[in-house]
């Protein structure tokens, strides 16, 4: 295993590891080097995956990541191993520091356990003002608590008796010249005690702004932080970063648009899932007369996944497309969808279909939707090819799909505060999903036939009958059966089990695939 070698930028990054970088760029990294980082393990809360953080361990090479919930966004990076990494400071019109220096031959020679106080004050950082003392234990005098060293984004801790602590003495005094920190932080913000309070919630700068990550003039759109879904086809996506927001129009937004506000797709899958043909054909028999192609696809919109999620899964899979009609055939082969792995979501492109009507209290009010700008030309003809689904991921850890996507947050905003118990009354990627349903058939009923306002029942998917997902990532603790406490050592794997089993549930223009513990893994606008 070749060491990790990075250089250290206070309050923004340790290498490629840059604070406000996303959980699925930071793993899709680490996962591309296996020399470099052949282990890391994933800890998590399976109740409160959106309000707890995510805590990613690289025990091979000392280091501890830890993310927000509701972004997933890297928040602090901590060596808490020193031998197992190389880190060096490069200050401007200066020489190369180590934090410590690497034996010049590891087979003969054993590295230091860490740097010492008289290094880092002396030599490394410099002078800094006097640190925080931080009680451990009762706080009883012969309790052992952590001392902690501040910097502007670099924070040590050292190990000190409450005994030997004194509120008079400066950090000169209080530790020893050889005294070796326990770890090490980085973090946003002039000093530890300001920055802890507001470590997880802090807006940070975009990763674009860090110079030795440029990529000299090649430009790239920012990354979407929310996409708000209006109803009747209509989502409103926003920026991150900036105040700037464009529409996306179910049946009218063409490829090209998507591409001049998004940047060209990470990959184009073409369609061919036929799993759910059968329901198609139970539909159609009950009609008079022959479906058309158009009637058999929206019959699909309760069950339509990418299943470019599943990759060879769903090439492999075993379906009879001699018993397809050719209609229906030559109609799903000009379906394709656009994979944003890195923004957190596809979209369907494929000959028009109407939206999803727009939401009650909409037409109730008479003003309806708001108001969406619109090409200057507009292409009637019915072989154009426009978005009709979107696909918003949340990359929930412990879900069969995680890590295919980043983390796109997404909010209903047609609901009002008034048909929902949700906090804050807004209902959106973080809110579970009875809370959801219960506030979509408040706002739906009129629709309903008389005596059917009853709870839907879900379709099951299991993604687990495909291959492997190829993650080689341990998911630990957190899991119902363990009472939400970690287990050292024991780790999840995908397989035929209840981590990879979801349930569909569908509203008008909605689908949501939903986990066991209740939360919303993605929904399909369409």
């Amino acid at each position: 295993m070749s060491l990790f070698s990075a250089q250290l930028h206070p309050g923004r990054a340790l290498g490629f590891l840059v604070l406000g970088a996303s959980l699925h760029d930071i793993l899709t990294r680490l996962k591309a080097e296996p020399q470099r980082f052949p282990k890391f393990d994933l800890m998590f809360s399976s109740s409160e995956p959106f309000k707890k953080p995510l805590v990613l361990g690289l025990p091979a090479n000392g280091l501890r990541l830890r993310f927000d919930g509701p972004e997933q966004r890297l928040r602090l990076i901590e060596i808490i191993d020193f031998t197992k990494n190389h880190i060096f400071l490069k200050p401007a019109n200066d020489k190369e520091r180590d934090l410590v220096r690497p034996p010049s031959d590891p087979s003969t020679q054993t590295s230091p356990s860490g740097p010492t106080f008289r290094h880092i004050y002396h030599r490394f950082l410099g002078p800094t003002y006097d640190g925080e003392y931080i009680p451990g234990g009762d706080g009883g005098k012969n309790s052992t608590g952590i001392y902690v060293l501040s910097y502007p984004g670099v924070a040590f801790t050292f190990s000190m008796k409450r005994s030997e602590y004194s509120p008079v003495k400066d950090v000169v005094a209080l530790l020893s010249s050889s005294a070796i920190p326990g770890s090490m932080a980085i973090f946003s913000g002039d000093s530890w005690t300001k920055a802890r309070g507001t470590l997880f919630t802090e807006v940070l700068p975009s990763v674009k702004t860090f110079t030795p990550l440029a990529k000299g003039k090649d430009v790239s759109p920012d990354e979407v932080s929310l996409i708000k879904i209006h109803g009747g086809g209509k989502l409103q996506v926003f920026r991150k970063w900036s105040n700037s927001h464009f529409w996306i129009t179910l049946g009218d937004t063409t490829p090209q648009q998507l591409v001049a506000e998004l940047g060209p797709p990470d990959a184009i899958y073409r369609k061919n899932d036929q799993r759910m043909y059968i329901h198609k054909l139970r539909t159609a028999s009950n009609t008079k007369g022959r479906p058309n192609s158009s009637d058999l696809r929206r019959q699909d919109d309760l069950t339509d996944t990418d299943e470019s999620l599943a990759h060879t899964a769903s090439e492999g899979y075993d379906s009879n497309e001699d018993a397809v009609e050719d209609d229906t055939a030559a109609n799903v082969s000009g379906e394709y969808f656009y994979n944003y792995f890195y923004l957190g979501f596809d979209v369907l492109v494929s000959t028009p279909t109407a939206p999803s009507p727009a939401p009650p209290s909409q037409q109730r009010r008479g003003a309806a939707s708001p108001t969406v700008p619109g090409p200057t030309i507009k292409d009637e003809s019915v072989d154009r090819q426009v978005a009709t689904k979107v696909i918003i991921h949340g990359n929930l850890p412990g879900s069969y799909p995680f890590n295919r996507h980043r983390r796109c947050r997404w909010e209903i905003s047609y609901l009002s505060p008034e048909l929902t118990s949700a906090a804050d009354g807004v209902v959106n990627s973080e809110t579970k999903f009875p809370v959801i349903e219960e506030s979509l058939r408040k706002e739906w009923r009129s629709t309903y036939a008389s005596g059917s306002d009853e709870k839907q029942k879900g379709m099951v998917l299991n993604r687990g009958w495909g291959d492997s997902p190829g993650s080689s990532c341990e998911l630990l603790g957190g899991w119902e059966e363990t009472g939400g406490s970690v287990t050292p050592g024991v780790g999840k794997r995908f397989d035929d089990s209840e981590n990879s089993t979801t349930t569909l549930y569908g509203f008008p223009g909605l689908v949501f695939e939903v986990l066991r513990s209740g939360y919303v893994s993605a929904v399909t606008v369409f």
